[in-house]
């Protein structure tokens, strides 16, 4: 279970994954060796799963953003999709959901000749796979932190 000064850990480290162990331990009134203590735990145990840059994705040539909802009709297709999305880049995130699709796939490429090979060449390859594609015209809002509350203590 994790307690509040976990809490504050996740919070400053999801903000400021940079930050100096002498800075983790001011914010949570303990020395930088007891604050890298708390962090090597958090490791360890699987709550922290590594660390990141957060990189703008048009500065690097991807800026089309594509949400694709994928329906497998044929059962026996279903391992071969879930291992086969493991290992296209551009598929970002990919999520079993409710409603008339089975998945939906976020998809980053440079532009929609990507994407149409990406859906024509990858996906639609796949027997029994039907997708529906949106692509995304602007983010409203994107973030890479969780909501993590942190009592008062």
């Amino acid at each position: 279970m994790l307690d509040n000064i976990d809490l504050k850990v996740i919070r400053e480290l999801m903000s400021n994954a940079r930050s100096s162990w002498s800075q983790l331990g001011s914010l949570l009134n303990m020395s930088p060796p007891a604050a890298a203590e708390r962090v090597h735990k958090l490791e360890i145990s699987g709550v922290i799963k590594g660390y990141s840059a957060i990189i703008d994705p048009n500065m690097v040539g991807l800026g089309l953003t594509a949400l694709i909802f994928i329906t497998i009709e044929n059962p026996e297709g279903r391992a071969y999709f879930l291992q086969k999305t493991k290992t296209i880049p551009e598929i970002l995130e990919c999520y079993h959901i409710t409603g008339d699709a089975d998945y939906m796939a976020k998809i980053r490429c440079s532009n929609t000749n990507d994407l149409e090979k990406i859906i024509s060449n990858e996906l639609k390859s796949i027997a029994g796979i039907k997708t529906k594609t949106i692509v995304v015209l602007s983010t409203v809002k994107e973030v890479s932190s969780l909501p993590v509350n942190v009592n008062v203590v």
